[in-house]
């Protein structure tokens, strides 16, 4: 959307205004120096409905007043994470000091003061309220106990990993996917977050098997990672992790092997990986036997690992 190293440093400040105006949710920005040095990123990225809108600037303040609000209405949620200086944050009697690394949700339909000192950046996935699918009473009760949900950690570090490659992910012929395991995602923590609610449990219970695939994602690299593992972490029996993945048609064992094999295959091809021996690339996804490995990685992508490596180095040059 905006970089104010390509602008005139006297019109700066304007066109952050304007930038953040036309924002998802319109808000006024004040920033923390006005005469001094004034840089700004904004991008905006799309998954499907949901989208990824991140901000890295020099000490600002966003303030959506009460009649901001009510003459555009954002019906969006906003999940965010901080990921450099300590964000202020106050919405609807909450304040709150968000530390590098912590998640916040913001209800983009409601007035807030948001604000950080020196450069910061913060990202977050927005998600239209009606596709999460849960009462707004209910997701700003969980606003303020999100780190109460079991699921806090995951849905943290899968929100940063939006953030951090939000241009990679938005062109990606999935981008789509990416978007509705993301929601899926947010709906599992706000409903856990407020677990007194009647239907929390439904929720819970519908997203499981989204919850299930990001922490086997999470989970690539460690070699004890098994279905029984995975059952224990979301407190159900083996027996009915393999029902919920039949369900799917997602056979659990067959996937864990592909997802490392493609994980290891990407750091094959990276050129700072090449100092890594394949033995070394195969333990660090998972894999204890590398001759097991290159069986397994020649079955699926038709080349060892070897081979891959030498047709690599063979075009590049």
């Amino acid at each position: 959307m905006l970089d104010t190293a390509d602008i005139p440093r006297q019109d700066r400040i304007d066109t952050v205004y304007s930038a953040m105006m036309q924002a998802s949710a319109p808000s006024y920005v004040v920033h923390e120096d006005a005469d001094g040095e004034v840089h700004t990123r904004i991008e905006f990225w799309e998954l499907g409905d949901a989208s990824v809108f991140t901000v890295r600037s020099t000490g600002i303040r966003l303030l959506r007043t009460p009649k901001l609000a009510k003459e555009d209405a954002a019906p969006v949620v906003a999940l965010s994470v901080q990921r450099l200086a300590a964000g202020r944050h106050e919405q609807l009697g909450h304040r709150q000091v968000v530390r590098p690394g912590a998640l916040m949700m913001v209800d983009l339909s409601a007035p807030y003061d948001f604000s950080w000192s020196g450069t910061g950046a913060a990202g977050c996935l927005q998600i239209p309220i009606d596709d999460v699918g849960l009462p707004i009473d209910v997701i700003r009760r969980a606003a303020v106990n999100l780190r109460a949900s079991p699921l806090y950690g995951a849905v943290t570090s899968h929100v940063a990993q939006l953030v951090r490659e939000p241009r990679r992910l938005s062109t990606h012929s999935a981008a789509d996917m990416f978007g509705r395991a993301s929601t899926e995602l947010a709906r599992a923590l706000l409903a856990s977050a407020a677990p007194a609610e009647p239907h929390a449990r439904a929720v819970l219970a519908e997203t499981l098997l989204a919850r299930v695939r990001l922490y086997v994602r999470q989970h690539l690299a460690d070699p004890e990672l098994s279905p029984a593992a995975i059952a224990a972490a979301h407190h159900i029996s083996v027996r009915y992790l393999y029902r919920i993945c039949a369900d799917a048609d997602l056979r659990l064992e067959q996937w864990i092997i592909s997802e490392r094999l493609r994980r290891a295959r990407e750091e094959l091809l990276r050129p700072e990986s090449q100092q890594l021996t394949i033995a070394n690339i195969a333990r660090r996804w998972g894999f204890r036997d590398p001759s097991h490995f290159a069986r397994r990685f020649h079955r699926m992508y038709g080349v060892t690992p070897t081979e891959l490596r030498r047709d690599r180095a063979t075009a590049s040059k």
